[in-house]
């Protein structure tokens, strides 16, 4: 390696090449890189779903999902089942292993759901489908006061328009129901002409159809013979025949039935600011250029807002209800920016410390590591997003310490007069080849756990680490290869040049760090080698002191930071069965909310056009309302007004809703679960329902849960039937019966009919008058085989019982969740600590058969958690190994790794200072900082380790190190934090989720930096002291105490410093051996 380093320090031409050639591709990878707010996190599994209309969740239970979860429960690579039975439709989610090979997954599971044979008959055939993960980076309400088929024509007609323009064809149409023709019959006309439902519906069939009738080949040329009857209106559907009579005469559908082309359900209320709306949401394609198509989608919704352009009647607009690139570009320009102020500022610091040439080529040179390292991530898989940015801000430290290095021998070597130009260059660089070079080995080897993390939190990770990983490759290229080829020209200062008065200023700064180091450190560090048992205990003391603040909650901890979104959006669930009338009372209550935040915020920020609040969507259906409340995006707020308390005013105003199941207001784009959350199995639901009741009746004790809750269904009634005795004499079986109240009440399905690329429904049922009056039941009649009428009271009797409105299954059992929200930071921690200790003990005496375990997005952290510290244990042994085979030592390596350790400890030490939650990316900062101090430390042993090969004693060596290498360690952690100090410093919205890295990088590396100065030569000094007495106690050899000729002089040459060293009474000392 020495020969290649001094091969390309001699070929200007070689390494200036090799440094366009990294520019070049830098631009090149950078233009074959996707952008995108966030990578798509992929989930390997797959989802089972059958419908089979009217049944029971009981029944949907017992009948399809049981059988479907016998049929995979022992598939290869199987992860978890998690399984929902709700009335009418069933759904198997089958989670795999994340190293499956999915396609072989998808097949297996394939092949057993089709060898199931015992599936209800009425039931619809299984849909198998893999899971496909997508982010939503755009929504837009297609909204105007039109009538609701009039609107969903046009909203169908915008979504095609985007899924033309590149970028949208994935685009789907939500907040739309299905068009239904509903033919509604009642009892009394059936009994008055004689029919049944059967008879309507089989007379439709026959005769609303298209049929093919074969071919005439003619000689005068072929002809096809078709039957084109399909009706498709209320009018065609109200003139087909049902019966034909000599008595009655032509009796038609509209003689007996309501025929209504309508919607599924009236039941449906969607409003973007008070008008009625469809949205069109865009999800991420495979390839995702997150400026170039939003750009696109904008230029259509202008074209399409100007009634000129023909694309949209006057009465209909479309609105942004969220644009992930206004956020994209807010981020990206804020890493930007920061970036470069902590490049100018490092380039300051290096001028003023070494030579404005080193700080230029130093500042040249993390370009260059930088260009390189993006030319390879397009192979890794890494896109242009807010992690990868991120992970550019969190390397620039390490690459900026290997430069500075390598700069800084060089110019020492220059400065001593011992080397200048070439030569200086060549030696300077090899000097210290050894330590940069397994410095950043280890860096790497540090964060290489986190690219083999398995689960969704993967994407996350890797994209952090191969950028620091391809950007330290190649910082090693330049700085062995580049740098000491542009610093080759640098000789002795000439200060009587026109620059001679600006280079005396920078030569007297630059050596005032030097008399620093020798008359101020150099006396501490004696103290500390001379008290080193004391010194290498306080640090120990203070590491216990940062372990006992995390274990008590004072620096909470949060799995992911959150991440304000320009958007508040609104659940509130209802129990089944809640009237629509409901609903439509919540959704009222819910826009006065929001309308109210609106107008305070209003009168608040008289300022701001269009307010802080810009528009609102809310949608009532199915026993939930939602809602999508827009803000003004956080770069354009006044200062220090944040999504989080104008989401908590919008609660305060929307006010109590007393009967609802769940509510929730979440700002956030991660979504990120601040309470707790338990899973409790069992088979029983009523034994669930007793143990989820203890576990909430114990959540309330604590003053700051909220929202306390499950998601166990709320009780309903339903109606069981049983045929009375006798009835089977008439001819009638418990089938006839259900068959004829399905068809009354559910409806029998006549017919599909294409319309617009969509299946339209045609149904035949009883009126929904009818459907909704209990009492309709009792003047149904029983049609018999032989066409007699019977009341179906006579026949049947009605009971009440209670129901389940939803069954959640678990791993093949009955599952339910308990939550509760949580105020204030690290107190989801304290409550789970304390419910460990005094809760759950009593609660498994009382409910022993009862499994418990965290649930959701907490089950995926301890997973998560528990990999990574399998990982890092590996790592931890892999960095030892190197460290060891490259010093030739047991005992070196484990002084090296302290910076591990101490550099949590800094961290954590930082987050509190500065009020803020550690978090999953606080890890990376902690690594980087890792990397940076093992760096240091690699730099002063291995001095360290050449003094005493000179035949300097232990302490002499110490404090020549120190000293001699006090300038190289303070610059690369000067550097490290003065370059991420501007986004420290930064208080906007968008820095808020970077704090948790920066403030544990910034605060690991000034920590430790007290670490590689002080604790490192102690603990030095101590295993020198203790291997002495192993060789005095087990070799014979006599005991001597360390240091006992040191003058306290330093003895390298007096050309590399500022000053002489002082007798600092350390005592007597002996020679080393």
């Amino acid at each position: 390696m020495s020969g290649i380093v001094a091969w390309f320090a001699r070929n200007a031409v070689a390494a200036n090449l090799l440094m366009i050639v990294a520019f070049v591709g830098g631009v090149f990878g950078y233009t074959k890189m996707e952008q995108e707010m966030f990578p798509v996190v992929n989930i390997s599994g797959a989802s089972v779903s059958v419908s089979w209309n009217g049944a029971s969740p009981q029944d949907v239970e017992e009948q399809i999902v049981t059988r479907i979860e016998e049929a995979v429960a022992d598939i290869n690579g199987l992860d978890r089942i998690t399984s929902i039975a709700n009335e009418g439709f069933g759904v198997v989610n089958i989670k795999g292993r994340d190293d499956i090979d999915m396609e072989e997954f998808l097949d297996e599971v394939k092949i057993r759901v089709d060898q199931i044979n015992n599936l209800p008959q009425a039931a619809f055939e299984p849909q198998v489908q893999r899971w496909e993960q997508r982010n939503w980076f755009m929504g837009m309400a297609v909204h105007g006061n039109v009538d609701d088929r009039t609107l969903k024509r046009l909203a169908d007609q915008v979504r095609d328009d985007i899924a033309n323009i590149s970028g949208g064809e994935l685009a789907v149409l939500q907040g739309v129901i299905d068009e239904q023709v509903n033919i509604e019959v009642s009892e009394e006309a059936l009994r008055r002409f004689g029919l049944s439902f059967s008879d309507v519906a089989n007379a439709i069939r026959r005769s609303s159809l298209n049929s093919s009738g074969g071919r005439i080949e003619s000689s005068t040329g072929d002809v096809s013979i078709t039957a084109r009857q399909l009706a498709d209106t209320a009018d065609q559907f109200g003139s087909i025949i049902i019966r034909q009579t000599t008595e009655d005469g032509t009796i038609r559908v509209a003689d007996i039935a309501n025929v209504d082309d309508g919607f599924v359900t009236d039941k449906f209320s969607a409003r973007f600011n008070g008008e009625p709306t469809a949205f069109v949401m865009v999800p991420s394609p495979d390839t995702m250029h997150i400026i170039d198509y939003t750009d696109a989608f904008k230029d259509y919704i202008e074209r399409a807002n100007d009634p000129a352009n023909g694309i949209l009647p006057e009465a209909v607009n479309i609105d942004l209800l969220w644009d992930d690139s206004e956020s994209f570009k807010a981020r990206m320009d804020l890493i930007t920016q920061s970036a470069m102020m902590g490049a100018v500022l490092v380039m300051l610091v290096l001028v003023l410390f070494l030579r404005p040439t080193v700080a230029i080529w130093v500042t040249v040179g993390i370009i260059t590591a930088f260009a390189g390292g993006i030319l390879l991530l397009p192979y890794f898989g890494v896109s242009w997003n807010i992690l990868s940015t991120f992970a550019v801000l969190l390397v620039i430290g390490v690459i900026v310490d290997d430069a500075i290095i390598v700069g800084e021998n060089i110019h020492r070597e220059i400065e001593s007069g011992r080397r200048e130009g070439l030569d200086a260059a060549i030696v300077g660089t090899q000097l210290v080849m050894k330590p940069v070079i397994f410095g950043v080995l280890t860096t790497i080897i540090a964060f290489l756990p986190w690219a083999f993390i398995t689960g969704p939190t993967r994407m996350f990770t890797q994209q952090i680490t191969f950028v620091v990983v391809a950007a330290l490759i190649f910082s090693i290229i330049e700085c062995m290869l580049i740098l000491p080829s542009h610093l080759s020209h640098m000789k002795q200062q000439n200060f009587d040049g026109p620059s001679g008065r600006f280079l005396k200023l920078q030569r007297r700064i630059a050596d005032s760090l030097l008399w620093f180091a020798n008359n101020l450190y150099k006396p501490v560090l004696e103290l500390a080698i001379r008290f080193r048992y004391a010194t290498v205990a306080f640090f120990f003391c203070l590491f216990y002191l940062a372990t006992n603040i995390t274990g008590m909650g004072i620096v909470p901890f949060k799995f992911m930071p959150e991440i304000e979104a320009d958007l508040v959006q609104v659940e509130i669930d209802m129990p089944d069965g809640t009237p629509y009338e409901r609903l439509i009372q919540i959704r009222d209550q819910l826009q006065a909310g929001i309308e109210r935040t609106k107008q305070v915020t209003d009168a608040e920020y008289p300022e701001i056009e269009g307010g802080l609040v810009t528009d609102a969507s809310v949608v009532a259906s199915g026993g939930r309302v939602q809602a999508w409340v827009g803000l003004l995006p956080p770069e354009d707020r006044p200062e220090g007004v944040r999504s989080k308390e104008i989401s908590e005013r919008m609660r305060e105003y929307v006010g109590d809703i007393q009967d609802a199941e769940e509510i929730s207001f979440d700002f956030t784009f991660n979504d990120e679960q601040s309470g707790v959350r338990f899973a409790l199995n069992h088979p029983d639901l009523d034994r669930l329902r007793a143990a989820a009741a203890e576990v909430k009746a114990h959540l309330a004790t604590y003053s700051n849960a909220y929202d306390i809750g499950d998601n166990l269904s709320s009780a309903a009634e339903e109606i069981q039937i049983s045929l009375k005795p006798g009835a089977e004499t008439l001819g009638i079986t418990l089938a006839d019966v259900s068959e004829q109240l399905r068809q009354a009440y559910f409806g029998e399905e006549v017919q599909r009919l294409p319309r617009d690329g969509e299946d339209v429904r045609v149904m035949v049922r009883l009126p929904e008058s009818a459907r909704q009056d209990l009492d309709s039941i009792d003047t149904l009649r029983v049609r018999t085989p032989d066409g007699r009428e019977i009341p179906i009271t006579q026949v049947a009797d009605f009971d009440f019982a209670p129901g389940i409105n939803r069954i959640i299954r678990r791993n093949r059992t009955r599952s339910v969740s308990v939550y509760a929200e949580v105020q204030g930071e690290g107190g989801r921690g304290r409550i789970m600590a304390a419910m460990e200790k005094d809760f759950w003990p009593d609660f498994q005496r009382h409910f022993p058969d009862v499994q418990r375990g965290e649930a959701g997005g907490f089950e995926e952290e301890q997973k998560f958690f528990a990999e990574v510290g399998r990982l890092i244990l590996i790592a931890i042994g892999t960095m030892y190994i190197l460290l060891a085979v490259a010093f030739r030592s047991y005992a070196q390596p484990i002084m090296l790794m302290m910076a591990l350790p101490f550099a949590y400890c800094g961290a954590i030490f930082g987050l509190w200072m500065f009020d803020t939650p550690m978090a999953m990316f606080s890890f990376f900062g902690i690594a980087a900082a890792a990397g940076v101090v093992i760096n240091d430390n690699l730099v002063l042993i291995d001095y360290v380790n050449r003094r005493r090969d000179e035949g300097a004693g232990a302490v002499q060596a110490l404090v020549d190190g120190g000293v001699s290498r006090f300038r190289p360690i303070l610059l690369t952690s000067v550097t490290t934090i003065v370059g991420i100090l501007p986004l420290i410093a930064e208080r906007s919205v968008q820095a808020q989720f970077l704090k948790p890295m920066v403030i544990s990088l910034g605060a690991a590396v000034a920590f430790a930096l007290f670490v590689s100065l002080l604790m490192v030569p102690a603990l030095y000094a101590v295993g020198v002291e203790i291997g002495r007495v192993f060789r005095w106690t087990w070799g014979g050899k006599p005991f001597r105490q360390i240091g006992e000729t040191y003058s306290g002089e330093v003895t390298i040459d007096e050309d590399e410093l500022i000053g002489t060293s002082q007798d600092s009474g350390l005592g007597p000392m002996a020679p080393a051996e």
